[in-house]
């Protein structure tokens, strides 16, 4: 019979997540997990694998909890253009607060692994997919232009979300990123 674990492993990856987030995986020790995880170091092992699998394992879990975050922003809202508009609000929020997580994996470990720099890629692709739903939607119902492609419009947003990503590294100037989600949500019009 196994033995049961005395830990919630989504809690204990949303930790994870943080040290992560925080240190970047060179700087996070086995040590520095261990600590801040509040699990034994065989725990660890066995739950999660090595520090590499724990490290994917986090970056999934951010990655999925965020596109279930922003398709409710776009779903709730009261139209497609409004939507992506709280979209880029959220994510400028998000930025101006502790940077992106997925930018430090892009920066510091996709360059030289071919697993993570793959999640990279998806993830891009998944967020170009967000926006393009939104605008063709918002094309169908009329609050967005047509005279442009969806998926080009849609590949334009994304790349304003990759270059915030980038900026947040260097600045936290709300006013920035808002002089960004302006323009970038007139190009709908």
């Amino acid at each position: 019979m196994a033995r049961s674990k005395d830990f919630d492993e989504q809690e204990v990856l949303n930790k994870a997540v943080n040290l992560f987030w925080l240190k970047g995986y060179n700087g996070t020790s086995m040590q520095d997990l261990v600590d801040t995880l509040g699990i034994s170091r065989s725990s660890l092992y066995d739950t999660y694998g090595d520090k590499h699998a724990l490290y994917t394992k986090a970056l999934e879990s951010y990655q999925y909890a965020g596109n279930d975050q922003m398709c409710s922003i776009i779903n709730n809202a009261p139209n497609a253009r409004e939507g992506i508009k709280e979209l880029l609000g959220f994510i400028a929020n998000n930025l101006t607060q502790k940077g992106c997580f997925l930018v430090n994996a892009e920066v510091e470990v996709a360059p030289h692994d071919e697993v993570i720099g793959k999640m990279i890629c998806e993830k891009d692709m998944q967020l170009e997919d967000i926006f393009y739903k939104a605008i063709k939607k918002g094309q169908d119902n009329g609050d967005i232009t047509n005279q442009q492609d969806a998926r080009a419009l849609a590949r334009f947003v994304s790349n304003a979300v990759k270059g915030m990503q980038v900026t947040a590294k260097s600045t936290t100037d709300r006013r920035m990123f808002d002089d960004i989600i302006d323009l970038t949500v007139k190009v709908l019009d």
